[in-house]
This record gives C-alpha cells, structure tokens and sequence, in this order.
C-alpha cells in the first residue's frame, strides 16, 4: 500500500514512495539539480543506479534519454515501475544489485543516490527499511564498488554523477574513481539539518570521530567523474 507520496522537483506529477522504499529528499533534489545541467540529447543512454522511488529516472526520461533504472529491492522495482506508467514515460526497470542487470552495456550517463549514512553493526538484511540508507560502519558500503565500476560502465565521454555526505569522506571518492580513470571533481555541496537517522545516532558519531558535540547539519557533495574520450 502507498503510505507517501512526494514531489519530484520541478514536476507536477508525484512520486510514489511505498514503506521500505527510499522517497525522493535533500539528496535527491540536489542530483536532479546536477542532472538538469548535463547535456542529455533525445536518446542517450542514462542508468539510475539504486533508483528508490524512481525520482531520478523520471526526470531524465522526460528529457528524452533512453533511461535503466535498477534497484537491488523488489519494492523499489515495483515503486519506479508504478511511477513510470502512472507518468506515461518508458523507463526499463531491473532487479539487481549494482551493475550486475546492465553488465557489458555502456551509458552515456550514470547518476546514483547510494545508501551511504554510517551505520553501527552488520549491514542490514533487504527486507529491512534500513537497506535504503545504511552502508557500514564507513558509510561507503557501496560507494567504494560504484566507484570501482563506474567506468565499466560508461561510454567514452560519459558521465557518472554521485551524491552522498561527507560523512563517509569526499577524498577517498575522489582518489577511487581517480584511479579507475576517470576526472573526478565536487560541484555542488549542501548543508542539510540531520534527519531522525543520524540524530538517533548522535552519540555513536561522535565516539568514531564523525560530527562534533552540537553538530546539527551534514554536509551532501555531489560529484561528477567523467570518462575521457
């Protein structure tokens, strides 16, 4: 049952987001920022890597791309396959995890909103809520594999766009997708007040060094890496 329903910026029509299924925030308003000043020509190849919802998705597929969206949950599939239809926008949709769905195919351009917020105890189980934000004591669970692949994945002169906080480190984001050979750079940062997740994990943060005493904010960073030509 459809318990949320949210906004994508800059669009009139919702996004649905079911319980379990991560809805369209701060981060992803500031990705679709990013998405809107990259060149998409009608047809390009763009893959929603851990599409959520499917904010991302729809938006470059009102522009015209060619759009792949994956997600490694069942519901998120079935959420973006929903918001799809009910926006009247062709959207492939897999289940999977990462790359794997869309091994050996290249994109023109890769844009993912990963679960990155640094968690204490093992990574949660698929069927829990948590699946959608939590990565590891680090927070970089699945941002050090994306980065590891990305250019695998992307044609010559594609472009990945990743967002995450600068929690889990902007530099080692940088220096991974650096050294699989893509120019890496941060265009866009944003402050954002803490959400109930990390405020419930105040404590814990600042034991590992995370936040300050008082910190109230997260600093979001989107980072754009392009593959040379």
């Amino acid at each position: 049952m459809i318990d949320l329903t949210t906004r994508n910026e800059g669009e009139d029509s919702p996004v649905l987001a079911p319980w379990r299924v991560y809805a369209p925030q701060h981060d992803t308003e500031l990705l679709a920022q990013a998405l809107g000043r990259e060149h998409v020509s009608a047809g390009a190849a763009v893959l929603d890597l851990g599409t959520g919802a499917g904010a991302l998705a729809l938006a470059a597929a009102r522009r015209g791309a060619d759009v792949t969206a994956v997600d490694r949950t069942y519901r998120a599939v079935l959420a973006t396959r929903l918001n799809a239809r009910l926006a009247r926008l062709p959207v492939e949709v897999l289940h999977g995890d990462l790359f794997g769905p869309v091994a050996g195919r290249r994109f023109d351009l890769v844009v993912s909103n990963p679960p990155y917020v640094p968690a204490p105890g093992p990574a949660p189980r698929r069927h829990r809520a948590a699946v959608a934000w939590d990565a590891g004591a680090d927070g970089r669970l699945l941002l050090d594999r994306i980065c590891r692949r990305a250019h695998t994945s992307l044609r010559p002169g594609g472009v990945l766009l990743l967002v995450h906080s600068a929690l889990c480190g902007i530099a080692p984001t940088l220096a991974c997708l650096e050294r699989s050979g893509l120019e890496a750079r941060v265009t866009d940062r944003r402050l954002v007040p803490f959400g109930p997740v990390l405020r419930s994990r105040g404590a814990w943060l600042r034991e590992r060094g995370l936040v300050d005493a008082g910190e109230e904010k997260e600093e979001l960073v989107i980072i754009r890496a392009e593959r040379a030509r």
